[in-house]
């Protein structure tokens, strides 16, 4: 990185963690700790967006477009519905009953196993999926840093636990406003320099054309088919579901409205978030349609993990050099039927354009293949190495085109989304930790003082559990894929007892607790043994707890009755 690019990035970097820790460092009250409280509707809607906008959608959302287009768009239909839902039905319950978890409700409502059950569940998923989210970016710095990923993974978590540490609930909501400040203006950037670099001539119009071609301009998907991981129908169905447990009963989610003034300042950051995910998550996917665009123009390489292909070409140069060799020749052929393409759509010649995109997708397919014989002879090359590498792309295509200043500007947007989401997510699973667990099971009362002192050390530990897994995160696949499906494993089962809480009111705490074992016990047989797609996890496991629940209800004798408070 030039000079400029390391002022933009420390500058920005350093004033957000400076800021967080300055202006909240003396917060000493549990409330105000674990909730935040005060918070406006912009900034709750900004802070929630930012929880889930980590550092993956932006390294990894890109990569995920250009090798399977924009369906992965779909996989948030559902999600403006779940947040009317969760701003009629779950909210005003929280405020009424003042909690400063999601999971003290189900205490209430049935009896400590379940909540404790219930929190576990997302001790373990949101532990998981924290690690990843720490890898993510240190895939970037350790490449430019030169640091081995551990070493990187390392100081990233320890910058983002210092000022969660510090300044609790209230720094991670109010930092997030600038991260995503800086997230917003850092996407528009980067759309920008991918338009400014096509070869001349070729607009935006031209990009979706070929792009279109080539089936990666495909928003929606009506096809059914539960082995499709991506369809407008798991998205309305499963996505929804995955949407209504992640924003309603996932703790780093419930915790950045928790904090609002009132109820009505939850409501309205929740349909912000309604109102601006889908446009902004099919904003990145685009920017990844028009990097494969660009790298018709421009050949990309065989394999975009360069330092892992560097080591193959030493080990085996032969096989490598061969495979490269007929690589560019089939980008030169694709590059060859772009160009005939947008010439035969310039003459508006019917005949000449369906020869023309029948050159290309042979073409693609020819590359295709060859891909997957690069992948196959890397692996044999370098034992132990992972053929997957789409998450590599955008960073490629960063380092490749962005201009001085935008490649710092891009590095600094993924630490902000990174210690957007890793700050929500480490100072939920600490106050889950102090509240569902340390303070419910303890056999004496604690002080206010006393639980934030605890929390403070729960969030360390767990922020030291996610740097830990994050070391593992590299045996995983596409990473946004990865968290998601991480997610889906779990959101199915919680989201069944909340729901069965909310809505089945006979029904009571022990049913609901053996409901929720075999649920999971399913959910994960499914996952394992079969080869239907994630987001369907979530329906199964959300219907089979409440199903379950019903039939076992009446034949379980329950030592009290089931609770009718909301």
């Amino acid at each position: 990185m030039s000079a400029l690019d390391w002022v933009v990035l420390l500058a920005t970097t350093a004033f957000i963690v400076i800021w967080g820790i300055w202006r909240y460092r003396g917060n000493k009250s549990m409330a105000g700790y674990l909730k935040g409280e005060d918070l406006s509707w912009p900034t709750i809607g900004l802070s929630v967006m930012a929880t889930q906008a980590s550092a993956i959608t932006f390294l990894s959302l890109p990569g995920q477009a250009y090798e399977d287009g924009m369906r992965f768009v779909q996989f948030y239909f559902g999600l403006p519905l779940a947040m009317v839902v969760i701003a009629v039905v779950f909210v005003p319950i929280y405020y009424k009953l003042k909690v400063y978890t999601a999971y003290e409700y189900l205490e209430g409502r049935f009896d400590v196993r379940v909540r404790l059950l219930a929190a576990g569940l997302f001790l373990i998923s949101r532990g998981l999926a924290t690690g990843i989210s720490i890898y993510a970016p240190a895939i970037l710095l350790s490449s430019i840093f030169g640091w081995p990923l551990e070493a990187t993974s390392l100081v990233v978590g320890l910058m983002v636990i210092l000022y969660t540490v510090i300044g609790g609930s209230k720094a991670v909501s109010q930092t997030q406003k600038q991260q995503m400040l800086v997230i917003l203006v850092g996407l528009v950037a980067a759309g920008f320099v991918a338009c400014s670099v096509m070869p001349k001539g070729v607009g935006v119009g031209d990009a979706l054309t070929l792009a279109g071609a080539l089936d990666r301009v495909n928003p929606v998907d009506a096809s059914f088919t539960f082995s499709d991981r991506y369809n407008l129908w798991s998205g309305l169905a499963g996505g929804f579901l995955l949407s209504l447990a992640y924003f309603g009963t996932d703790q780093s989610q419930v915790g950045r409205y928790l904090g609002g003034k009132d109820a009505t300042e939850s409501k309205l950051g929740m349909l912000m978030n309604g109102v601006l995910k889908i446009p902004m998550q099919a904003g990145i996917l685009f920017i990844g349609v028009l990097v494969f665009v660009v790298y018709i123009f421009n050949a990309p390489p065989v394999f975009w993990n360069t330092p892992t292909l560097d080591a193959a070409r030493r080990a085996e140069p032969a096989l490598i050099g061969g495979i490269e060799a007929r690589w560019g020749d089939a980008t030169a052929e694709r590059k060859h039927a772009a160009e005939s393409l947008l010439a035969a759509h310039d003459a508006d010649d019917e005949a000449r354009i369906a020869v023309a995109r029948k050159e290309l997708t042979d073409a693609q397919g020819h590359m295709d293949v060859i891909r997957k014989e690069a992948k196959v002879a890397i692996v044999q090359a370098v034992p132990g190495s992972e053929k997957q590498d789409a998450d590599f792309i955008f960073f490629d295509f960063a380092l490749t085109h962005l201009p001085s200043g935008l490649l710092g500007l891009l590095v600094a947007v993924i630490l902000a989304a990174t210690m957007s989401s890793i700050s929500s997510a480490v100072s939920s699973l600490g106050s889950t930790t102090t509240m569902d667990f340390h303070r419910r099971l303890a056999k004496r009362p604690l002080a206010d003082a006393e639980t934030v002192r605890l929390s403070k050390l729960y969030t360390i530990l767990w922020g030291l559990v996610a740097i830990g897994f994050a070391t593992f995160a590299s045996l995983l696949d596409n990473l946004i894929q990865a968290v998601n499906i991480l997610g889906s494993l779990f959101y199915g089962t919680v989201l069944g007892i909340f729901l069965t809480a909310f809505f089945l009111k006979r029904v009571r705490g022990t049913a609901v607790f053996i409901a929720a074992l075999i649920s999971e016990a399913l959910v994960l047989s499914v996952f394992a043994l079969t080869s239907i797609g994630f987001l369907w996890f979530n329906l199964i496991g959300t219907v089979a707890v409440m199903g379950i629940a019903l039939v076992l209800n009446p034949l379980i004798r329950d030592g009290a009755k089931a609770s009718n408070s909301v």
